[in-house]
């Protein structure tokens, strides 16, 4: 299908906010903008880091719901599959024809557990999360009813404080009733050190990765006494990956938000003091807004608040700073605060803004960027 069939009968601004060939100032904002280049890179970037750590990297859909992105990820990063946190989005996948699927959760409500237990018709592998024994029987009940297997990884708590079992005892006993459940298959064990992912500094993020581990390595050896020895010990995301792959316990990693980069994530530090965002990865999403005021001489609104975003900026956030087009060059301005439809842009003693917009770093939590150029502010 050529450009012109697939818009015909578009509205830009009602329908879509722009069409390809378009310039960046007849786009209408807000909106949500790409860079492709910037992701594809992330992308290749991480899949080139799993392959040479001879680990398989199951990319997180939570970070981006998007089958389109999915498959990019296993095209150019060789992505194996997918993680979701809920059973509607491992339907989407699904049925979109991913054949690789964990929910990285567990799953209760009868309805759900029903839903779950028909998608590998689809002909995907489909993984679940346990930590209760109950659930083990709810989950081989789906299983039988509609004649397919449910592969199920163990979850370990290992420092999240939420799900999972806490020791090694409990692991067993839970693996063996899987093991021994028709319809269902023991895979491996789940653990997501979800807690120390946003913790700024790298060796607060290996301390608690290192505690982790020690306990994952406990729990594997329970089971292999069981003769239970995992296929997978899947766990790892973009603030931690480096420290699992490194363990010689995992096999699997979970990253997601690499990807897209965001601001909460992009102000972590590297070993070498540096943030993640200036080298490790790239800022690839962001909103569009447009400068819709500057009748004050020390600020401009823009039209993207907090409605725009997925959720409230960080109070650190807020004041990201920003380099915005004048007629007499570069000057910096400041977001300094964002209302429920409106941005309110901080700017200094310099002519009206030239700039009809400025970039915003992802949905919910993000630094802004200029409209002229694609480079993080700081």
């Amino acid at each position: 299908m050529n450009i012109e069939a697939k818009f015909a009968g578009l509205e830009v601004g009602y329908d879509v906010p722009a069409i390809p060939g378009m310039s960046e100032e007849e786009i209408q904002t807000p909106c949500l903008i790409l860079d492709l280049d910037a992701l594809e890179r992330n992308i290749r970037k991480m899949g080139e880091y799993a392959k040479r750590h001879n680990m398989r990297h199951r990319a997180h859909g939570k970070m981006h719901k998007s089958v389109d992105v999915l498959r990019l990820q296993q095209e150019l990063g060789g992505a194996i599959g997918v993680c979701c946190q809920k059973v509607s989005e491992a339907e989407a996948f699904a049925r979109a024809g991913i054949k690789d699927v964990l929910v990285s959760n567990q799953v209760r409500d009868p309805a759900k557990i029903d839903r779950l237990a028909r998608l590998p018709r689809y002909g995907a592998r489909i993984t679940v999360c346990v930590d209760d024994l109950a659930n083990v029987a709810e989950l081989s009940a789906a299983a039988r009813k509609h004649d397919t297997t449910l592969e199920c990884l163990v979850e370990i708590d290992c420092g999240a404080g939420r799900c999972g079992v806490n020791t090694a005892a409990e692991a067993v006993a839970i693996a063996n009733t899987i093991a021994a459940a028709p319809g269902l298959k023991f895979t491996g064990v789940q653990a997501y050190q979800g807690a120390m992912q946003h913790l700024e500094r790298y060796e607060d993020r290996k301390t608690k990765l290192d505690a982790a581990i020690a306990q994952v390595e406990e729990v594997i050896e329970a089971l292999k006494k069981e003769g239970l020895e995992p296929e997978l010990v899947s766990g790892g995301g973009t603030g931690s990956y480096y420290f699992e792959s490194c363990s010689g316990v995992y096999n699997e990693l979970q990253c997601g938000s690499y990807a897209f980069m965001d601001a909460d994530y992009g102000q972590i530090l590297d070993k070498n003091g540096n943030r993640i965002d200036k080298g490790e990865w790239e800022n690839a999403l962001f909103i569009l807004t447009g400068v819709m005021s500057h009748a004050k001489p020390d600020k401009a609104i823009c039209d993207a608040g907090l409605k725009a975003r997925a959720g409230a900026l960080r109070p650190d956030l807020q004041r990201a700073r920003l380099v915005c087009r004048h007629p007499q060059g570069q000057g910096r301005d400041a977001l300094a605060g964002i209302r429920t439809r409106q941005g309110i842009l901080k700017t200094g003693p310099l002519p009206p803004l030239v700039a009809r917009s400025v970039h915003s770093n992802r949905p919910n939590e993000c630094p802004l960027k200029t409209q002229s150029g694609h480079r993080p502010i700081e």
